[in-house]
């Protein structure tokens, strides 16, 4: 486990790291013997989860194992700290974030990020661009008001809730909703953290999340659940270059649900050529 101080105040963010091969310096990778090194692959769970607990299967899986890769747990959530002080904007996310990757020496890395974490992970794109160099969504929050968790479970059903009745007890509501194994890693959270995240994923952002994928110059790929039908949206996702497909056989948290099938989605995404 890593980790670095990402606020004045001295709070750290932490994550699992799975060497691999490379150190993710540069948009093509450090140098090594026979060529460039491959990127630095960074993981970013959604509202309540952790990146070891969600991703340590996808990462080490064998169409995904090899690059340098950064299980990162977000401020407030899984192994990180949980100030009470901080705001958990997404933006917010996004620059801590940042801070975390740039005292890892991480530039130009190839992002895989779920649900809320996916939000992030487009804000991380457009605020600190040099840090990703590929994005991949997986069934990633992009409207305001909105969450693919299921209805009551998820940040809706959190910001439901004032701050003051969600730390008196309005948790306890949420824990018996969203059933244990989600809570097995949502009772790592702070509750500030929880409830902050969900509120300003629901309130949404300045500019609008979605219409800052649509503007990033990355290749962009956006994974979801084929029961579902396509995301909303999906024509302009795709007029504007974002790669939109369609996972079988899963629900919202689809590399628990079908790592293969995730695995071969997301390393077909990875493996995509760059848009010149």
């Amino acid at each position: 486990m890593r980790d670095a101080v990402v606020t004045p105040e001295g709070d750290r963010m932490r994550w699992v790291e799975l060497p691999g091969g490379g150190g993710g310096e540069g948009r093509g990778g450090r140098q090594g013997e026979g060529g460039a090194w491959p990127p630095a692959r960074v993981y970013v769970h959604g509202l309540g989860a952790s990146s070891p607990a969600y991703f340590a299967a996808a990462a080490t899986h064998p169409l995904l194992a090899g690059p340098r890769s950064l299980l990162v747990d977000l401020l407030g959530f899984g192994l990180s700290d949980r100030p009470t002080t901080f705001d958990y904007r997404l933006e917010s996310h996004a620059d801590a974030m940042a801070a975390a990757l740039r005292a890892a020496g991480v530039a130009g890395a190839e992002v895989v990020a779920h649900s809320m974490g996916g939000t992030v992970a487009i804000h991380l794109a457009a605020r600190h661009p040099e840090l990703v160099s590929r994005l991949v969504l997986v069934d990633a929050n992009l409207d305001p008001g909105t969450t693919p968790a299921p209805p009551g479970a998820g940040s809706g059903g959190i910001a439901s809730f004032t701050e003051e009745e969600f730390l008196a007890g309005g948790w306890r509501e949420v824990r018996d909703a969203v059933g244990p194994a989600w809570w097995a890693t949502m009772r790592l959270a702070g509750l500030e953290a929880l409830h902050r995240s969900a509120a300003h994923l629901v309130r949404g952002t300045t500019p609008p999340t979605r219409e800052l994928l649509l503007t990033l110059p990355i290749p962009r790929t956006y994974l979801h659940p084929a029961a579902g039908g396509p995301p909303a949206g999906t024509p302009g996702l795709r007029a504007a270059g974002v790669t939109v497909t369609a996972v079988p056989d899963c629900g919202h948290t689809i590399m628990l649900d079908n790592l293969p099938g995730f695995a071969a989605a997301t390393a077909e995404a990875l493996g995509a050529p760059a848009a010149p």
